[in-house]
């Protein structure tokens, strides 16, 4: 099988003896050509180029971010059987696309995973998100997309990366109450409203959080479900709160981190509920509009503020060794 390995050398939890050890692995099976990237959005490049070139998969050796660029970079053209298969193996902070598909969170016990799934065969056809906002390239994302408060605390995690800080879970947190203490736009409905055809528009969110799958996320090795019944079998899900008090946001934090998804069978709660949440499940189509630009995220990148964002959840987009 001929194979690109698209490289971040800064991924945060793999050094480089790390990395030619999974290299040499990989080699050991696969006609493997390695790729380091350079600079922002060289991922997507790479990707992109390895399906213009005939490969037979392009395995992302990096975070969420690194893989994001790699899916849109494969999908340059859209979803078709001749773009290559998808391989990841987690070396950032987070992975919650891989975490999510159930592989290890380990590196080099990921490759082993990777190396026994392509022996046997294992693949599957996961769906994906797309966002689309006037004047923007439009954006895929594996398993989240967030207009409001959440992408307001993911731009202030990164303007402490460029500062020289670590990107870690206490990072996230630490962001997070900074951002609920300083913005006060989140104590009053909000600006955004969801869009869903056929229906009444639902305004004075705060945030909408769209997940593409279940987790959305991890706080270190515990994961977050505001949307508990999301899948990579299903469109996507839509989670919003229009207003976010003390008490309130301490409530619906605890909800979120006790939610389980209804397809492990398990009775109990569905996903979060209360007075000033929303959710929808399994909508394929719908838009987000905010009276005033709002920061906008997708798979944890802050990519400015927005305006109007339109959604479309993708059945069999790409597929994936697992």
């Amino acid at each position: 099988m001929r194979a690109l390995l698209v490289v971040n050398p800064k991924a945060t939890t793999t050094s480089g003896r790390t990395r030619d050890v999974l290299i040499h692995a990989l080699r050991s099976d696969l006609r493997l050509e390695v790729a380091h990237t350079e600079y922002r959005g060289h991922a997507h490049d790479l990707a992109a180029g390895a399906a213009e070139r005939g490969f037979d998969l392009v395995v992302a050796l990096g975070g969420d971010g690194t893989v994001n660029e790699v899916v849109n970079g494969l999908l340059a053209h859209g979803p078709s059987e001749r773009v290559p298969r998808l391989a990841v193996v987690p070396g950032g902070s987070t992975n919650v696309f891989a975490r999510t598909l159930g592989l290890p969170n380990d590196p080099v016990e990921a490759t082993g995973a990777l190396l026994d799934a392509l022996e046997h065969r294992r693949e599957r056809a996961v769906s994906l998100g797309k966002a689309m906002s006037e004047g923007c390239p439009d954006r895929w994302f594996t398993f989240t997309a967030g207009l409001g408060f959440d992408a307001g605390v993911v731009g202030r995690v990164e303007a402490q990366r460029r500062a020289g800080k670590k990107s870690t879970h206490a990072l996230y947190v630490s962001q997070a109450l900074r951002h609920f203490v300083t913005e006060r736009d989140h104590r009053r409905n909000g600006p955004i409203s969801l869009e869903i055809n056929g229906q009444d528009p639902v305004p004075g969110l705060v945030l909408a959080i769209v997940s593409n799958t279940s987790p959305w996320t991890f706080l270190g090795s515990r994961p977050v479900f505001p949307s508990p019944s999301a899948s990579f079998d299903t469109d996507l899900d839509i989670f919003g709160i229009t207003r976010m008090t003390a008490f309130g946001t301490a409530r619906t934090v605890r909800q979120i981190l006790r939610s389980h998804t209804a397809s492990e069978g398990r009775t109990g709660p569905s996903g979060p509920t209360g007075k000033h949440l929303v959710s929808y499940h399994d909508v394929r189509h719908f838009t987000l509009v905010s009276q005033e630009p709002a920061p906008f995220q997708v798979d944890g990148d802050h990519l400015g503020d927005r305006s109007r964002v339109s959604f479309t959840g993708v059945r069999r987009a790409l597929r994936v060794i697992v």
